[in-house]
């Protein structure tokens, strides 16, 4: 890799330095409940990770009456909401945005939560004095698995793809960063354990923030640079 181009690294925000994964699996398995279409709550958590139009289809088929989505998006957004005023960041998630800053490297959080969502999220993170940019679900046409959301946060931040690396806690994450050749570091806090993250293709597996900082001098992030 070139040494002259800037580098760093993209973070997955829900469940990956923030404890919400679980948060939005009560509040999506809630609104399906509302609707009378229940879906079994570690079916909802292992869908957690893509982008509301994506989760449906997965939950409940492609093939669905979608009259309902609305609903049940404006539902889960309500009951959500409920627990942003108790958001709390994962071990460690701070102290790793700061050292990775501390590293010279651009510190961008590739998130694909709602416009209002993501205020919340950076109050719990309390580190916007090292964060470079943000992005949220308005700026991706399509929501993880597909790569739309790490292209806008390399926009946004003027980063090249083969100069960074993204961190997140779901399968849905690694496979959006394989579609970018973009390695990605796998966190078992959101709920997705080990085997899964690196069977999808993760390059390496930490269990929190805080295991990843305390292994960052030996970890791909500062490896990319």
């Amino acid at each position: 890799m070139p040494t002259d181009n800037p580098s760093g690294v993209l973070f997955d925000v829900d469940g990956t330095l923030v404890d919400s994964t679980y948060l939005h699996t009560v509040s999506w398995w809630e609104a399906l409940r509302q609707t009378d279409q229940p879906v079994p709550m570690a079916t909802v958590h292992r869908a957690i990770g893509m982008g509301s139009d994506k989760l449906l289809d997965h939950l409940l088929g492609p093939e669905r009456d979608r009259d309902a989505d609305g609903r049940l998006r404006d539902a889960h957004d309500t009951l959500y909401a409920e627990y942003w005023e108790r958001l709390t960041p994962l071990p460690g998630a701070a102290d790793l945005l700061r050292a990775c800053a501390e590293r010279g490297l651009r510190v961008v959080l590739a998130t694909s939560a709602a416009e209002h969502e993501v205020a919340a999220l950076r109050r719990a993170l309390d580190a916007d004095d090292v964060i470079a940019a943000v992005t949220s679900s308005a700026d991706a046409k399509q929501s993880k698995p597909a790569p739309d959301i790490l292209v806008a946060a390399l926009d946004q931040s003027g980063l090249p793809a083969e100069r960074v690396v993204f961190v997140g806690d779901s399968v849905w994450d690694v496979a959006a960063a394989g579609k970018l050749d973009i390695p990605c570091v796998g966190l078992t806090c959101g709920g997705t354990s080990r085997g899964e993250l690196a069977g999808a293709g993760a390059v390496a597996v930490y269990d929190d923030p805080a295991a990843l900082l305390a292994a960052l001098d030996d970890s791909p992030l500062t490896r990319s640079t």
